[in-house]
């Protein structure tokens, strides 16, 4: 017996890769790449260049947004930003996208 296509069920149509990657995010805490993607380019654009330069996103999960930055310093700032910087995240990721920074010094970790 030769191939035959399976048939028309819904269930068994091919299904874009995003979707199961999204629902398997889900179930780790993750948000979709999408939102992953919005945080992590728009970065520059949200905190400007300076600060970009010295702090970077390094995770998002659960709604909390891990940024290293290379001295204490930068920590302070980035601190002191957070409620503008989340309503920024907000705008651009959607609410509760990010609800919390955490900053962490990690010297060398945006070279």
């Amino acid at each position: 017996m030769g191939w035959r296509p399976l048939p028309n069920r819904a269930a068994s149509d091919p299904r874009p890769v995003g979707d199961s990657l999204d629902r398997v995010a889900a179930s780790l805490g993750v948000p979709k790449a999408t939102t992953l993607t919005t945080v992590f380019t728009a970065w520059t654009t949200l905190v400007g260049e300076s600060l970009a330069s010295h702090a970077r996103p390094q995770s998002l999960s659960n709604g909390v947004l891990v940024v290293a930055v290379e001295e204490p310093a930068w920590a302070t700032q980035l601190r002191w930003l957070e409620s503008d910087l989340l309503g920024r995240l907000s705008d651009v990721a959607g609410p509760d996208a990010v609800r919390r920074i955490d900053v962490v010094v990690r010297p060398g970790s945006t070279g």
